[in-house]
């Protein structure tokens, strides 16, 4: 069995676009445990986006930009979660959560950016 982080970045790679659930309640009420959102890879991502990384050698499945600076030529986003909670700064970003659907998300979610 892959690892579902490992087989969400290659169907990202690949298509653009996947899905793998999450699990935790550290972005409720927005994300659900056990919800299955799909992502999405853009060419840019902004404040607010709740996107999959990684952050200090972790995975992150589901957390949101919470700012973002200009360094040495690169982008940087902190990431935190829905509870104050900042797993700290990265420049991987892999692909953001466009849909969410599953328990404590009855009907489909969507994250459209306004």
């Amino acid at each position: 069995m892959r690892n579902k982080y490992l087989h969400l970045m290659e169907d990202l790679e690949k298509t653009g676009t996947g899905k793998m659930r999450c699990f935790g309640s550290s972005m409720q009420p927005i994300l659900f445990s056990g919800a299955t959102c799909t992502f999405k890879r853009e060419d840019e991502y902004v404040v607010g986006d709740i996107v999959f990384c990684k952050v200090k050698g972790r995975f992150i499945d589901a957390h949101k930009i919470t700012k973002i600076r200009e360094r040495g030529g690169a982008r940087h986003y902190l990431i935190a979660n829905n509870k104050g909670w900042e797993n700290g700064w990265t420049k991987t970003i892999y692909g953001r959560v466009v849909k969410a659907s599953g328990p404590g998300n009855r009907a489909d979610t969507s994250f459209d950016r306004r």
